[in-house]
């Protein structure tokens, strides 16, 4: 190749690199200019006035032609430059000396999970750790909770559940009303509101064994929605929308969280402070998470597991080698309801108030989008893709600074479904198999090698 061609390539890189920026950043004002540029309001007469925010659009656009124009400047030639040197390497070469890092990640994540609590309440002390503890770790744990039990059904099973919320709400709301009306303790109706939970997926397994794809997602759709509207008419047990309060909290063997003289606090001679009862439910959805992980792993390498991933394969063929697909769907939902349950109880000890409100549509379609952006059937993938999408919304919260930059009545939280939807389409752009695309498979014969996901079917990895 001549000199004059080489240094041609990238003068005809920048130069396409401009003109997409350019058509970026114009296709961004026309998106933007209703949604972003004009802002509508009442006045005290209630008659509608609208104003312009010419700053904040352009910064919006702005971005997105400096984006796009980066992208194909330099993040695209640098891809093909690292596919290039990754395709001339051998295949055993690459995966002959995996890095420390990613050798033992799952063990350094468990390691700072357990010191998290320890390390935040050392550096910010008891009452600054509430904030961190409970936000940045119960918050994004029961999400991962949930995610892995959705994950039985959609990412092993493969049988799309829109309505996964039904169950989570069945959860908190047995454990709210029989700790109520009956005084049972925490750890006696955590495993019932599993049941009570597992009981209502089997129910609505068998309306659904017939169907697949958009059909199952549209009745499961319309479960998740009867039980909500269940829980706001049924006013007599649950209190409709003025939900539930006064929920009893969990204790530690007995030992309640309280300023009484058998309160934790006073038993082990500590001042009193609200973070141990944090600190406590952070433990203690840690090991809920860990038990949801381990029964999934046991259950993968199981008879039933290996049905599972037969099912979400081809079902046809599953039939034809004589798999019973009525009890695999039925144990999928019944398991994966379970998980939903313990976290609904959990959510419920934790909140101390439990409301329609809690369970809408958008609840399932977050954990639905956890599974799908970690990559269907990685437990380390959904558990970094909750980290990244709950962690990251929570995060808004904390971005005051945002303020000087979009002005006074800019407010973070509102965006965040906004952020979290680009959030999707980027990871889906350039991961479309989710954060982990490969599948090691729980079948092996003699040596053991993950599978990419391109040399799986689309949609199943």
């Amino acid at each position: 190749m001549s000199s004059n061609a080489i240094n041609q390539a990238p003068s005809a890189t920048f130069g396409r690199a401009i003109k997409e920026g350019v058509f970026a950043g114009v296709l961004a004002f026309g998106l933007f200019l209703l949604y972003i540029g004009i802002k509508t309001d009442q006045d005290i007469s209630n008659t509608l006035i609208w104003y312009p925010r010419w700053g904040l659009l352009a910064i919006f656009v702005a971005i997105a032609a400096i984006g796009r124009f980066s992208i194909v400047a330099f993040f695209q030639p640098w891809s093909r430059a690292r596919k290039a040197r990754a395709a001339a390497m051998p295949a055993s070469g690459a995966d002959a000396n995996p890095s420390f890092f990613k050798k033992h990640f799952l063990k350094l994540a468990l390691l700072a999970l357990i010191f998290y609590p320890l390390i935040v309440v050392s550096i910010t002390g008891p009452q600054g750790s509430l904030k961190y503890v409970d936000n940045f770790g119960i918050q994004i744990l029961i999400y991962v909770m949930l995610a892995w039990g959705l994950n039985i059904v959609v990412g092993l099973a493969g049988l799309l559940d829109l309505g996964y919320v039904a169950f989570y709400a069945v959860g908190a709301y047995s454990y709210a009303l029989l700790s109520q009306h009956f005084g049972l303790s925490f750890w006696l109706l955590l495993p019932i509101s599993g049941i009570l939970a597992a009981f209502w997926g089997i129910m609505l397994g068998f309306p659904v064994l017939r169907l697949r794809g958009d059909y199952l997602a549209i009745v499961t759709l319309a479960f998740g929605e009867i039980i909500r509207l269940v829980l706001i008419n049924w006013t007599d047990v649950t209190q409709g929308t003025f939900g539930v309060s006064g929920i009893p909290k969990a204790t530690l063997f007995g030992i309640p969280f309280d300023a009484s003289a058998h309160g934790f606090a006073k038993t082990f001679g500590l001042p009193m402070s609200s973070a141990y009862y944090k600190i406590f439910l952070f433990y203690l959805i840690l090991a809920l998470c860990l038990l949801t992980a381990y029964v999934t792993i046991r259950l993968r390498r199981m008879p039933i597991g290996r049905a599972w991933e037969a099912l979400r394969e081809d079902e046809i063929a599953c039939r034809s080698l004589g798999i019973d697909t009525v009890k695999t769907k039925l144990t999928a939902f019944a398991i994966g309801a379970m998980f939903g349950g313990f976290a609904g109880s959990f959510f419920a000890a934790r909140q101390g108030f439990v409301s329609p409100e809690s369970f809408v549509f958008l609840e399932s379609a977050v954990i639905l989008a956890i599974v799908v952006l970690g990559g269907m059937g990685s437990l380390t993938g959904i558990a970094v893709a909750a980290v990244v999408m709950v962690g990251g919304t929570e995060l808004l919260r904390e971005m005051e600074f945002l303020k000087h930059v979009f002005g006074p009545d800019f407010t973070p939280e509102l965006y965040r479904m906004l952020l979290f939807g680009l959030a999707m389409i980027i990871v889906m752009l350039f991961k479309p198999r989710g954060f982990v695309g490969s599948r090691e498979p729980t079948a092996f014969l003699k040596e053991r090698k993950a599978v990419s996901g391109s040399f799986t079917k689309e949609g199943h990895g």
